[in-house]
């Protein structure tokens, strides 16, 4: 899993991001202003203040001009988020279902009152055909994020991906391979290290605030074991109605059943999804920020049996417990109310967040206080802002990496499959976290990867 060139981790500290500023945006900025310079010695003529940027719009040659995959479900939402930023031009959109890419387009038309916004039922046929896309969503079901970030990457587009961002180790690394590669802007979809309260919790273990911290915890849905057989054929639709093949993608192929695309039923099934990085990819990501990585070489995985919370041991002393929750266990829990919870625990007290809160939850009133002063001081530190989309978008404009860029990506999702593969296998392991190996242990390492059914291929 190493690159030619060294550490994939390395690689993304020492060229995050290009800083290559000559890309699409200044290209329309040059023309722009061009027009301008030509246009002084010709006959006036009246300008809508909409197109110079006037009256709180923003200017066409400024905006960030964006495009979607996979627009159904959490695409709908994310295209809805992304339609209030006034810096942003959505022009296309691609579903292999007909009815969602249909539905977008009318959401995108209906936004902008006119009927320009262009229909794929292709990616391959949208990243070739528009080149003048900036940046694009990848909202897919989980078989497609990675390879359809990468290719769109490949075109040379910056990517807005929902995660868990890969399916193995594999496609990770690929992804954080091309991030650096092509110089693009990647966001995953981790919202959370965007969130107030979720950033407040993370800044008190970051800050040392609540003392060094000795015990990190992250809500793991775990559901009890994915399905391996599949569902049995039904007659296939018209490829207008739903490209199946397209549907299936580098995933192995299966016969045509509705119970997979209604309703989300692929998330059951093994060949297209994940278990621990279905919620991991959030909460492992968000426990991470709380500490300093940048030491951890190997990480402990304690197998006790199934339907046990996995203990996992870094090797800079801090213990990672994915506390598995769900079914029953849920109203048990006293980590935190709510899901997507993590928690900090230090010798100074303990904070945590999750979904539905207020506030955070923390062991004292006091650490309360400064709740105003500690989001105050992460985003004059940062730069950045409590919204994960226009994090991405500012990013796109200062070619800076994200909050949710392919390193943390990488390392959080790392993590999960690694959880995942002892499950599977059930039993303990040591994991090089740098390498994205097991220790002596070929079975495991056999499981980083899956088989792409051709063409869709990296």
């Amino acid at each position: 899993m190493k690159t030619p060139e060294g550490d994939v981790f390395a690689e993304m500290k020492e060229n995050p991001m290009s800083n290559d500023n000559s890309g699409t945006l200044n290209r329309r900025r040059f023309l722009a202003r061009a027009a301008v310079a030509a246009g002084a010695v010709a006959l006036p003529c009246i300008i809508p203040a909409s197109a110079l940027g006037r009256g709180g719009s923003v200017a066409p040659s400024e905006r960030i001009v964006m495009g979607g995959i996979g627009i159904g479900g959490r695409g709908s939402h994310d295209l809805g988020w992304m339609l209030t930023e006034p810096d942003v031009q959505w022009v296309a959109v691609c579903d292999a279902v007909k009815g969602r890419r249909e539905a977008a387009k009318k959401t995108v038309d209906n936004k902008y009152g006119n009927q320009d916004c262009a229909v794929y039922g292709d990616m391959r046929q949208l990243l070739a055909e528009r080149t003048d896309i900036d940046a694009m969503l990848i909202a897919t079901g989980d078989r497609w994020h990675a390879l359809a970030s990468v290719w769109a990457m490949r075109a040379g587009k910056d990517v807005y991906c929902e995660k868990p961002a890969c399916l193995t180790m594999a496609q990770g690394q690929l992804v954080v391979e091309t991030a650096r590669r092509y110089g693009r802007v990647y966001q995953t979809g981790a919202q959370r290290l965007s969130e107030p309260n979720h950033v407040f919790a993370i800044e008190m273990a970051r800050s040392g605030r609540l003392g060094p911290i000795h015990t990190i915890y992250a809500d793991i849905r775990w559901r009890d074991g994915m399905r391996q057989d599949w569902l049995p054929a039904e007659p296939e639709p018209s490829k207008n109605e739903l490209d199946w093949d397209a549907w299936l993608g580098s995933s192995p192929w299966r016969p045509y059943n509705s119970g997979y695309v209604n309703g989300g039923g692929w998330y059951h099934f093994y060949d297209f999804a994940t278990d621990v990085a279905m919620w991991g990819a959030h909460t492992v990501a968000q426990a991470l920020a709380g500490i300093d990585m940048t030491h951890v070489t190997h990480i402990d995985f304690d197998w006790e049996g199934p339907d046990v919370t996995m203990v996992t041991r870094l090797s800079n002393g801090v213990k990672l417990i994915l506390y598995r929750v769900g079914g029953s266990v849920w109203d048990q829990c006293k980590l935190w109310h709510g899901s997507c919870g993590e928690r900090f625990d230090g010798p100074e007290g303990w904070a945590a967040a999750a979904d539905g809160y207020s506030r955070p939850d923390v062991s004292s009133p006091a650490l309360l206080r400064d709740y105003k002063k500690v989001l105050a001081e992460y985003t004059g530190r940062t730069q950045r802002q409590l919204n994960h989309v226009r994090d991405f978008f500012d990013c796109v404009r200062s070619r800076r990496p994200t909050v949710a860029n392919p390193e943390v990506m990488f390392q959080s999702m790392s993590i999960c499959l690694a959880a995942d593969i002892c499950e599977q296998l059930k039993r303990s392991m040591k994991f090089d976290l740098r390498k994205a190996e097991f220790v002596g242990d070929p079975e495991a390492n056999r499981l980083r990867s899956r088989a792409m059914r051709a063409p869709f291929t990296a």
